[in-house]
């Protein structure tokens, strides 16, 4: 399925709009892993585990937004978006992946 996060796919015709679909992935965060991100920040340098745990969460979340488009038969999903957003008092990361499910000619 093709994922684009413009309105339009070049060389193609949506012939119907199927509604907008989204996937959501929330992640806690692991006390281990807030020790090893504020050392790195002392020290430099990037998390890795940070980028690996929002690597999974965003990969998660396009899954989940391609399920649905799929259940609609969708050839495409345009406009995509990616959100990111802390929940739980700053606790957890919540991920959102957003387009609209369309067919093409």
């Amino acid at each position: 399925m093709l994922l684009t996060t413009t309105g339009t796919i070049e060389g193609r015709t949506i012939t119907e709009y199927l509604g907008v679909v989204a996937g959501e992935v929330i992640l806690g965060v692991n006390v281990f892993k807030d020790i090893a991100a504020g050392f790195r920040n002392i020290v430099g340098g990037r998390s890795g585990k940070y980028e690996e745990e929002l690597r999974k969460g965003r990969d998660g979340a396009i899954a989940e937004m391609l399920q649905y488009a799929q259940q609609l038969g969708a050839d495409a999903v345009v406009g995509v978006k990616l959100d990111y957003e802390t929940v739980g008092g700053g606790q957890m990361l919540m991920i959102t992946a957003s387009g609209t499910a369309v067919k093409l000619a």
